[in-house]
């Protein structure tokens, strides 16, 4: 059980409340994304973690889980596109596009598997 402890302030008595502590680690793009979404679809979960002290873990574990889905699907993407190392050597504006169409792709992926859910 938690004792509560009080200050005075003036006249009136004024409970001496904290936020249990929180990782200083930044977030990466992921877990912002993660916590702008929380902030503006799930106000009730997002304080019900940010007071029990959850919200930074739970951040940081979608932006690890986001990081690691990117890079497992990045190359497989790249093989079923056909984009290889011949592609880039012969006509980098179009292994660029591709590229970046993939990265497209995996992003959006990724926002609706662990983001936006």
């Amino acid at each position: 059980m938690m004792k509560i402890s009080y200050k005075q302030a003036g006249v009136c008595w004024i409970p001496d409340l904290a936020l249990p502590c929180q990782s200083e680690k930044p977030l990466g793009k992921y877990g912002r994304m993660r916590l702008n979404y929380l902030k503006e679809h799930h106000k009730g979960l997002y304080t019900v973690m940010l007071l029990n002290g959850m919200l930074m873990d739970h951040l940081h574990e979608v932006d690890k889980a986001a990081y690691r889905r990117l890079e497992q699907m990045i190359p497989e993407m790249k093989k079923e596109a056909g984009v290889t190392e011949n592609v880039k050597a012969v006509d980098p504006m179009k292994w660029t596009s591709m590229m970046n169409t993939i990265h497209a792709q995996a992003d959006e992926i990724i926002c609706d598997e662990l983001i936006y859910n």
